[in-house]
């Protein structure tokens, strides 16, 4: 009886994963994934030129501008035939040469300055306290409503979030940036579902589940959560170090260097008391800096009204894109990737196991949640705005942004349609969005490392002391491994993307499986745990050079003909 019932265990996990795991190889598919910035989010899903959205969308018209030696950007749904050598290309053309911007870099000077400063006094407040992982790693569990929504929100809207959210507008329309919309969206799921009942059995980490239910054997799910959020790290670094490369000039790997040196510094010192409260700090620049430069950008002389392009139908604004009628599945499969992957993210659960009650993690769920979704505003608007925009009535010396530059319209934006003093503000805002997901993933990494894999399996009967100081020497490890590679491996993104999707179709399942279904067994998770692993390898992927050997199958539609020119493949 016992053998039958560990049997459909592992068939009902293996049924769940099985089902999640889907073919990024075929020309139908998108390699997106979450985070919380997560969403993984992951420098987000939008902001590095992801397959998320198909070429057919925003189909609509525009009179080409004239102007010399410069490719202008036409629909997805045309071919475009170019010079790819031509410097002037808008899909190369950067417009980054030039001397320093000195107040753009005074207002780096001074929002570090800032941070460092909250993070000191932060950790300062707790000086004299026993050193416990639940004092390092959570707090002491004694964050407060105010400061624990306030982080939560910093940890969501973060650089991929905003630069993204632009980007995503601006290349495939409102309606095909669902990240924004299902991350935040994934925090009221995971206050319903989830957050009380973590914070109800008092656990520490997100694995901790894991590990109390099946052994040592359960920390084989730090693997995915731990690659992902340093993945992550470095993703947003990079993303950080190309913005401040656009906009201030300044070298990408020294911007890269100092960045994660300040994230560090004050993360060491006072764990996730310093790190929430430099959050609130990040949340306030970048409420004030978005807010501030956007009436801006919608009111300069180059931008046109962004309801006054249309699609084919002639009524709906053309920043809103659409969706194919085939398509339509592709876009629910995108928005349940949203919605559940953007749950089994350690720095979200850090979060909520930090209140100081179940009700108030599940409050933090939801205020952080209506934080997201009110940022979600300011940031697809400027993708609109870009949109809008006549590049060749402002000093960008580009022709308008497409290709690897779409991903940095917002500071293109902040820098071009705003005034410098608005644009210093701006600046801080999209740098302390970025400092606000650093400092989140390396500790939440960190944790889990510490926590489930040296404690639980290597040292089983260490001291909180021995634990912490390891704590430590990862978190000094794991940033190092990120500043790395944000710097050597300028493609790093598409590494965090497949591990987003091993959080998505291993961890989610297991984690809903693990608390919320009495018969789960370690024979059921560590063997689901390896049939989606090789199941998500066998569909294949192009940035990791791997075939699609097996394939769970595609929607098509008929080409266009001279019969039926209407038609999209």
């Amino acid at each position: 009886m016992g053998v039958k019932r560990r049997f459909f265990g592992t068939l009902v996990i293996m049924t769940i994963c099985l089902v999640r795991a889907h073919n990024h190889d075929d020309p139908h598919t998108h390699d997106y994934v979450q985070t919380h910035d997560h969403i993984h989010t992951h420098d987000d899903i939008h902001a590095m030129g992801s397959k998320m959205f198909p070429q057919s969308l925003n189909k609509h018209r525009h009179e080409a501008k004239s102007k010399p030696d410069v490719t202008i950007s036409t629909p997805r749904s045309v071919k475009v035939v170019a010079d790819a050598t031509n410097e002037n290309s808008s899909s190369t053309c950067m417009g980054y040469d030039g001397d320093i911007w000195v107040g753009g870099l005074s207002a780096i000077v001074v929002f570090y300055l800032v941070i460092l400063v909250v993070g000191g006094w932060a950790g300062w407040t707790r000086r004299g306290r026993e050193v416990t992982q639940e004092q390092v790693m959570l707090a002491g569990r004694d964050l407060g409503l105010f400061v624990g929504v306030l982080t939560m929100g910093a940890t969501w809207v973060g650089g991929g979030f905003i630069n993204g959210s632009a980007q995503g507008v601006y290349s495939h329309g409102l309606v095909w940036t669902q990240a924004p919309f299902g991350y935040a969206l994934s925090l009221v799921l995971g206050g319903t579902f989830f957050a009380g009942k973590m914070r109800q059995s008092k656990y520490v980490t997100m694995i901790d589940p894991f590990t109390n239910k099946y052994g040592k054997w359960g920390a084989l799910m730090v693997i995915p959560a731990a690659v992902s959020e340093i993945f992550w790290s470095a993703a947003i670094l990079g993303a950080l170090g190309s913005t401040l490369h656009v906009i201030l000039h300044l070298d990408d790997d020294v911007s890269i260097i100092v960045s994660a040196v300040i994230a560090l510094g004050y993360t060491l010192f006072g764990g996730l008391v310093s790190v929430a409260y430099t959050d609130v700090i990040q949340i306030f620049f970048i409420v004030i800096g978005l807010f501030l430069a956007l009436p801006f950008a919608m009111t300069h002389p180059a931008v046109e009204d962004i309801y006054s392009s249309k699609l084919e139908d002639g009524l709906t604004p053309a920043w809103y894109g659409s969706v194919a009628p085939h398509e339509w599945g592709k876009w629910i499969d995108y928005a349940l990737l949203c919605l559940m992957g953007g749950i089994p993210w350690q720095c979200y659960f850090q979060r909520v196991l930090s209140a100081q009650s179940s009700t108030r993690a599940q409050l933090l769920s939801f205020g952080g949640a209506a934080i997201a979704l009110v940022m979600t505003g300011p940031a697809v608007l400027f993708g609109a705005v870009a949109k809008a925009t006549d590049w060749s009535k402002t000093d960008y010396p580009c022709p308008a942004p497409s290709g690897d530059t779409a991903k940095l319209v917002m500071p293109l934006t902040l820098q071009y349609l705003t005034p410098p003093a608005v644009a210093w503000f701006g600046l801080g805002a999209i740098s302390a969005a970025v400092m606000s997901s650093t400092d989140s993933s390396l500790l939440s990494a960190s944790s889990l490392i510490a926590r489930n894999v040296y404690q639980k399996v290597f040292r089983p009967g260490c001291s909180e002391r021995e634990v912490v100081v390891a704590l430590w020497v990862i978190i000094v490890c794991n940033c190092a491994i990120a500043t790395t590679l944000a710097i050597q491996y300028k493609s790093i993104y598409e590494l965090f993307v497949l591990c987003g999707d091993f959080t998505y179709v291993i961890l989610f399942p297991q984690l809903v499986l693990v608390l919320y279904w009495s018969k789960a067994n370690t024979y059921g998770a560590i063997s689901s745990f390896f049939v989606s692993l090789i199941l998500r390898l066998l569909v294949g992927d192009k940035y990791l050079g791997l075939p699609a050997v097996i394939s769970f199958g595609t929607i098509s539609a008929p080409c266009p003909s001279l019969e039926y020119p209407d038609l999209m493949c």
